[in-house]
């Protein structure tokens, strides 16, 4: 099978396996403190020598949230210093640093029900925020939850973070290029199992909505909205935002439900329908937490 092409984006996460063995040495040695500190020059030295990711997201502070030119840079440093604190904590949580952070949940009740009513169910989340510490502070929740990645993380990094962390607490589905992964989709969704996923990003060639975001006209994935009606599972966006004092709050909105009629016509004006209500959400999100979007390609056409 051909491999995998995505829509102005490399697939895969910033830092090298070095960054990623410091960051642990650090957090072991010295505390999550000084890890913090020294990621104000991590941070500095990604937005002068990453000029892409840079560009990107000065592109959506200073056209799409219009803030001033001086702002925007600031708002640049500040967007790939949370970044990094949010990759710091993932692996401190992985570690099993718990006690060091605390979260508050919003709307929980939306996943609990879909567990406890046996309904299925897709939380489809973003690059914003962090899926990945959330998913190991949901203990609360009595129910396997399986996370659906592309598979082109860096595997030296995700090899010597298991070695590190250990065994995660939610299960993952890998994109693969021979198509495995859509047989484990449906075994999740026909036995009404929850399965989180991204809609703000999609491979060349696959079928998206086009929604106002921002302001101005953007592509987003079809995929989740489409396997949410074709199952009969009801869909939620979800994540997890960081706030100060290493404290995160996990949002979970409205559980809403796509009609999957037999007509393809009716059945794309549903979608089209019923995923502006996650694009909204997302929007929402943002705006509140406007420097944990980790867009670094170019969103807009």
């Amino acid at each position: 099978m051909k491999k995998q092409k995505f829509h102005n984006w490399e697939g895969k996460t910033k830092g090298s396996l070095f960054g990623h063995k410091f960051f642990v040495f650090t957090i072991k040695i010295w505390g999550l403190g000084t890890a913090y500190f020294v990621l104000l020059f991590v941070s500095l030295w990604f937005v002068i020598f990453s000029r892409k990711g840079a560009k990107a997201q000065f592109y959506f502070f200073r056209k799409r949230l219009r803030y001033s030119f001086f702002m925007s840079i600031i708002s640049v440093f500040r967007n790939h210093y949370v970044f990094g604190q949010i990759l710091i904590d993932k692996i401190a949580i992985l570690s099993g640093l718990h006690e060091k952070f605390t979260v508050k949940h919003t709307n929980s009740q939306v996943i609990e029900l879909m567990i406890k009513n046996k309904t299925g169910g897709i939380l489809i989340n973003a690059h914003a925020g962090s899926w990945e510490a959330a998913g190991q502070l949901l203990e609360r929740y009595k129910g396997e939850i399986y996370v659906l990645m592309l598979d082109n993380e860096h595997k030296k990094i995700k090899k010597y973070l298991s070695d590190v962390t250990g065994k995660q607490k939610i299960e993952i589905i890998t994109i693969k290029d021979d198509g495995t992964h859509i047989i484990k989709i449906k075994n999740v969704l026909e036995k009404k199992g929850i399965l989180a996923m991204h809609g703000d990003r999609f491979i060349d060639g696959a079928s998206t909505i086009e929604h106002e975001f921002f302001g101005k006209k953007a592509k987003f994935p079809s995929g989740p909205f489409h396997l949410a009606a074709k199952y009969g599972v009801p869909f939620s966006f979800a994540s997890a935002f960081r706030e100060p004092g290493k404290h995160y709050h996990f949002y979970a909105s409205k559980a809403v439900y796509i009609k999957y009629p037999n007509s393809i016509k009716k059945r794309k004006i549903e979608i089209q329908k019923k995923s502006k209500l996650y694009i909204n959400e997302l929007e929402k999100m943002i705006r509140k937490y406007p420097f944990q979007w980790f867009n670094y390609y170019k969103f807009w056409e």
